[in-house]
C-alpha cells in the first residue's frame, strides 16, 4: 500500500479519482504507473486457486470454496464450459450442477473475489477444450478462427452468458474482478487476430469497458505474440522450477508495464490412461509461490488448487505425437485432493501465504468424511447387442459407408456399426482400419462372439473367420475429444472405410446409443435379466445393489479382475474405468450420490471381459497407481 499512495494522493488532490473517494464507489483496475492493481484505488495483488465447479458435485461447493478461502486464498479462478450449457445448438442447461450463477454467489457468499475464464476455449483437459461438439456438424468448420460459422456460434453462446456475468461484475457490486479471453490461444496454429480483436469487442460491448479483460499464454515469445492484443492485458503461465525473474522478463516484454500476473502456476499435473500417476513436491510447489509473492505478483494457481473428478464423459485428451485420453480422476496431485481433503502441500501453501497476508481466522476444516462399504457382487445382466431395442429407441441409419458420431449428431459416448460379411471366409482374413480412422477404441463381434479391439494409435487390425451373412458389429466408444493443440476438430467414430483383406465393407447400419437415458431411468434394475449363453468377453451389463449403514460418505471403488467400462450408481455416470491399463484404479463415488434406508443400484458396462466371479470393492481411501 505505501507503494500507490503518494500517486493516488496527487490524483485526489486534481479530482481525477474523485469517485473512488466515495465509500460506495466500487472499482478494480490495472495501474500501469505502479505496475499493480488498484482494488478501489487501493494497490491490491490476488493470491487465487482454480477449481472447475463441473468437476466437483453441487452438495460440495461450499466445503470446497471454504477451503480454499481457509486456505488464505483471496480469489478462486472459474472456468465456464461451453459445451457444459449449451448441449444442442440453442438448448441451455444452467441447472443442478450447470448452476453457474449459484456457484458464483456462493463464492460471494463466502467472501472470495472471482477471476472468470468464460472461454470461449478453455482447454481445462476437458472435453474438446469446452467447444460443443456440435460445431463438427459442419464438417469444415476452422474452429477458433473468424470462420463466419464459428463465430456465430460463439457470438449466440455469449449473448446468452455474459449478461449472466455482467451484474456479478465486481465494480457492479458482485465479486468477479477480472475475466479471460480465450485461453493460450498463442498455442494455437490459427494466430486470428481478427479472431481475437471479435471476441474483444463482443466482451466489452456485453460486459462494459471498466472489468480488465485479459490473456494467458506460455512464456515462449512465438506464443505471446499470437496470444496477445492491445486491449488485453496479457498475463503468463508457467509452474515450480521455472526462473521466476526469467519468466516474468517474458511477460514484461509484452506488458512493459501492469502488475505481474502468472495465471496459471502448476502445483500438480494430469494422468493419462497408461503412464504413471503424475506428482510435484509440496516444498518445490511453496518455494515457487514464495519466489513470486517476493515480487509483489499476482499468482493463481491453477492445474489445481482443486481438481475434482472427470464424471461421465467430459474427460479430455492431448495429442503428443499419439492420442493421450486422461484420466477419470482430476486429482492433480493438487493442494486439496479429488475428494477434497487438504493435502500436506495446501498447508505448505498455506504457510506461504501466511508470510504475506493474514491468514483467515478459524480451523481449516476437516477431510470429508469415507466409508469402506466393503465387497459388493454383481451379476451379468445381458451383452450389449442384446439390448439394442433398450439403448437405440429411434433404430439405426442405414448408409453404404460408416457415419461419424458428428454426422448422426451423438456428442458422447457409444456407438455401434453393423454390417455383415459380403463372402464365405474359411481361412482368417484381416479385419483393417486406415491409421486414425478408428476413433478411439472399437470392440469387434462377429456373430455376437467377441473378437478383439482396435484402437487409435494402436492395434488396427484383427484376423477373423466366417461364413457370407455373417453379422460384423463394432462397438465404437469415445474416449474425450483433443482439448489442446491443433487439432481440436476430433471427430468420433469409424472415419474411413473398415475393410476386409483390402476389399471395404459397405451397406452400414449405424446405432445411435442412448445409454445413460435408460441407466437414469433405473433400467436395467427395474427388467428381469437376459438369457445368455456367450461368456464373459465382449461388451455386457452387470448389476448388483448395496445398502449404507446409515450413512451415506464418500468412498472409492475398485474394479478387482475388470478390465474396462463405465460405471453408475442410482443412475449418476461415475465415469470410466481402465483397470487393466491404469494408472487410476479406483474411482471416486461422492457420498451424494448414495441413499440412506434404500439399496443403491450399481450398473457396470463392461467392455473387454468381465472376472470369472465379478465383484466390486468399496474402499475409504483411493488407488491411483496400484498403491494406496
Amino acid at each position: 500500500a505505501r507503494m500507490g499512495l503518494p500517486a493516488l494522493a496527487l490524483l485526489l488532490a486534481v479530482g481525477l479519482l474523485s469517485t473512488q473517494a466515495s465509500p460506495s464507489a466500487r472499482s478494480f483496475q490495472v495501474d500501469y504507473e505502479h505496475n499493480c492493481f488498484l482494488k478501489d484505488g487501493v494497490p491490491f495483488r490476488y493470491i487465487s486457486g482454480s477449481i472447475h465447479y463441473a468437476r466437483v458435485p453441487r452438495p460440495a461447493w461450499r466445503d470446497r470454496l471454504l477451503k480454499m478461502h481457509m486456505s488464505g486464498l483471496s480469489a478462486v479462478q472459474v472456468y465456464v464450459p461451453w459445451n457444459y450449457h449449451e448441449t444442442l445448438p440453442g438448448v441451455y442447461d444452467f441447472t443442478g450442477n450447470r448452476d453457474v450463477e449459484a456457484f458464483l454467489d456462493l463464492t460471494a457468499e463466502l467472501g472470495l473475489l472471482v477471476i472468470l475464464r468464460p472461454g470461449p476455449y478453455i482447454c481445462a483437459e476437458w472435453e474438446m477444450g469446452g467447444l460443443p461438439a456440435w460445431l463438427l456438424w459442419k464438417p469444415d468448420i476452422i474452429l477458433r478462427s473468424s470462420d463466419p460459422a464459428y463465430l456465430a456460434a460463439v457470438d449466440s453462446w455469449l449473448h446468452v452468458l455474459l449478461p449472466k456475468i455482467k451484474p456479478r461484475l465486481y465494480q457492479h457490486g458482485g465479486n468477479i474482478i477480472s475475466v479471460q479471453v480465450e485461453n493460450e490461444y498463442g498455442s494455437y496454429y490459427a494466430c486470428d487476430y481478427g479472431y481475437l480483436r471479435h471476441l474483444l469487442g463482443s466482451f466489452r460491448a456485453l460486459l462494459g469497458g471498466e472489468v480488465p479483460l485479459f490473456t494467458t499464454d506460455s512464456t515462449r515469445a512465438e506464443e505471446l505474440r499470437c496470444g496477445t492484443l492491445q486491449g488485453l492485458y496479457a498475463t503468463i503461465d508457467f509452474g515450480p522450477g521455472s526462473n521466476v525473474t526469467e519468466a516474468f522478463d517474458a511477460q514484461r516484454r509484452v506488458e512493459p508495464k501492469g502488475p505481474l500476473v502468472n495465471s496459471e502456476y502448476y502445483t500438480g499435473w494430469l494422468d493419462y490412461w497408461g503412464e504413471a500417476h503424475a506428482s510435484t513436491s509440496a516444498a518445490c510447489v511453496a518455494r515457487g509461490l514464495e519466489d513470486m509473492l517476493q515480487l509483489g505478483a499476482s499468482v493463481n494457481m491453477q492445474y489445481m488448487f482443486h481438481g475434482g473428478t472427470n464424471f461421465a464423459y467430459w474427460s479430455g485428451a492431448d495429442y503428443k505425437d499419439q492420442y493421450k485420453p486422461v484420466t477419470t480422476s482430476y486429482d492433480y496431485d493438487a493442494p486439496l485432493s479429488e475428494a477434497g481433503d487438504p493435502t500436506e502441500k495446501l498447508f505448505a501453501i498455506r504457510t506461504v501465504i501466511s508470510k504475506f497476508q493474514p491468514l483467515p481466522v478459524g480451523p481449516m476444516p476437516p477431510a470429508t468424511p469415507k466409508y469402506a462399504y466393503g465387497r459388493v457382487a454383481l451379476r451379468k445382466y445381458a451383452d450389449l447387442l442384446d439390448v439394442l431395442d433398450v439403448l437405440c429407441l429411434s433404430g439405426p441409419i442405414q448408409s453404404q459407408f460408416p457415419l461419424t458420431f458428428e454426422a448422426i449428431k451423438q456428442a458422447h459416448g457409444f456407438v455401434l456399426y453393423r454390417t455383415q460379411l459380403p463372402r464365405d471366409i474359411p481361412d482368417p482374413a484381416t479385419l483393417g482400419a486406415p491409421p486414425h480412422s478408428i476413433c478411439d477404441r472399437a470392440y469387434v463381434m462377429l456373430q455376437k462372439e467377441y473378437q478383439g479391439m482396435l484402437e487409435r494409435d494402436g492395434q488396427m487390425t484383427l484376423r477373423v473367420r466366417g461364413k457370407a451373412g455373417d453379422t460384423l458389429d463394432m462397438l465404437l466408444e469415445n474416449m474425450g475429444r483433443i482439448s489442446f493443440g491443433a487439432n481440436v476438430s476430433d471427430f468420433k467414430g469409424l472415419l474411413q472405410n473398415i475393410s476386409l483383406d483390402s476389399t471395404p465393407l459397405s451397406n452400414w447400419l449405424t446405432y445411435p446409443l442412448a445409454i445413460d437415458t435408460p441407466v437414469q431411468q433405473g433400467w436395467p434394475h427395474a427388467a428381469m435379466p437376459k438369457s445368455s449363453s456367450r461368456g464373459r468377453a465382449g461388451p455386457a451389463f452387470y448389476t448388483g445393489t448395496f445398502e449404507t449403514p446409515g450413512v451415506a460418505w464418500d468412498t472409492f471403488v475398485k474394479f478387482p479382475g475388470w478390465s474396462k467400462g463405465q460405471l453408475w450408481i442410482n443412475g449418476f455416470n461415475l465415469g470410466r474405468y481402465w483397470t487393466h491399463r491404469g494408472p487410476q484404479q479406483t474411482l471416486f463415488v461422492p457420498g451424494s450420490v448414495l441413499h440412506v434406508g434404500r439399496p443403491n443400484n450399481i450398473t457396470v458396462l463392461e467392455l473387454e471381459g468381465a472376472p470369472l466371479t465379478p465383484i466390486l470393492l468399496f474402499l475409504d481411501q483411493p488407488l491411483f497407481n496400484r498403491t494406496l
